[in-house]
């Protein structure tokens, strides 16, 4: 893993010094220090200490040479690697690798980062040897992290600083079980250093009808997949299927509205069906219940160039077995192809429970 992330770091350093003279770029290096929230009662034994690391990132700046980077006030992109102590033997040590998003406001003072990639824990539950450490049921975990920062580049020649706050969320989305996931909410301070002598002047091209975009109704069809479990340890990991139609329309150049339907094919509720049945006669679980589901929903796209980021909220039509409520909520992002052809990573819950990550390809006619 260390390799890997050196490999990754060298190789954006290196592409740093042969710039076109449309970006440049920086790293910083925060440490942050902080507590776990508490999020779900079950990980009342799992709060101990004030977990605290480091987060590494090597950042692009844009300048408004492409449309898109005006329309977002410039932002930056890049890769960002973090490294937390949880101060707690049975959560151990996680290590993450992120991509990320810039976004300013307050005329560049205020930053906003998003960073979505996969974590590795050195502690996973494990049923003989870490049975408390229900947060965890995997290695390999899917992790999202947040900061808001004041920041002021080059104080003092290149170097700058920057503080605020940061949440880092880890979880598998029930790929395996356990799952409770962990939330830390850390404050952090750091310092920035700029790869590039010379800043390049921001562009400012884009008239005021810009922003007047329209598209006709187009229709989507997507079919996502993936393996998940149940909340029951040890219940399996089965492979589930979801085809989804929509239509969505564009209202400008940054936002579509969407509306469609999902059918599940969620093979885990079959095991879990059979097993209330056996276990829990008081449930009246029959034990013959259908386990595919049907959903309509109303969503959300948000354009950033060829990625998008994607909220959609659900209800189940058709719910033959109580799993976690009739409502679902969907986010995650996109990445077009082309113009017709996308791919999609989302995460379906319900409320704060994660029932899945799903990996789509779709059409978008």
């Amino acid at each position: 893993m260390r390799q890997l992330i050196l490999c990754v770091f060298c190789l954006a350093f290196s592409f740093s010094f042969s710039q076109d003279k449309t970006h440049n770029s920086y790293i910083d290096l925060s440490y942050f220090k902080g507590n776990i929230a508490l999020h779900n009662n079950d990980i009342l034994h799992l709060i101990k200490g004030r977990p605290e690391g480091y987060i590494l990132s090597w950042n692009k700046k844009t300048y408004g040479f492409n449309a898109w980077e005006q329309r977002y006030n410039y932002p930056d992109y890049g890769v960002s690697f973090a490294y937390q102590n949880l101060k707690n033997d049975v959560l151990g040590e996680v290590s993450a690798l992120f991509a990320h998003y810039n976004f300013y406001f307050l005329k560049r003072k205020l930053m906003l980062r998003i960073g979505q990639g996969l974590a590795f824990t050195t502690n996973p539950y494990d049923k003989a040897n870490n049975f408390r450490n229900i947060a965890f049921g995997s290695k390999l975990m899917s992790s999202t992290y947040i900061m808001l920062n004041y920041k002021k580049e080059r104080l003092i020649d290149r170097f700058g600083l920057q503080a605020g706050l940061s949440l880092i969320h880890y979880s598998n989305a029930n790929v395996k079980a356990p799952n409770t996931s962990i939330n830390s909410l850390t404050f952090n301070l750091g310092v920035t250093y700029n790869l590039d002598e010379e800043t390049l002047e921001y562009q400012n091209t884009l008239d005021e009808n810009d922003n007047k975009f329209t598209q006709p109704i187009k229709y989507n069809i997507a079919f996502r997949s993936g393996i998940n479990e149940s909340d029951v340890v040890g219940s399996g990991q089965f492979p589930f299927y979801i085809f989804s139609g929509y239509a969505d329309k564009r209202l400008n150049r940054k936002s579509a509205i969407q509306l469609g339907t999902d059918v599940f094919f969620s093979n885990f509720l079959k095991e879990l069906i059979h097993f209330k049945s056996v276990s829990f006669p008081e449930e009246n679980v029959a034990g013959d219940e259908d386990y595919k589901r049907v959903g309509v929903f109303a969503g959300h796209e948000l354009f950033i160039n060829k990625t998008s980021l994607i909220t959609q909220l659900g209800y189940y039509v058709y719910y033959p077995f109580d799993f976690e409520g009739k409502t679902y909520f969907r986010v995650g992002l996109k990445r077009y192809i082309n113009d017709k052809w996308f791919g999609a990573l989302t995460l379906k819950s319900h409320g704060a429970k994660a029932e899945a990550v799903e990996f789509g390809i779709g059409v978008r006619l």
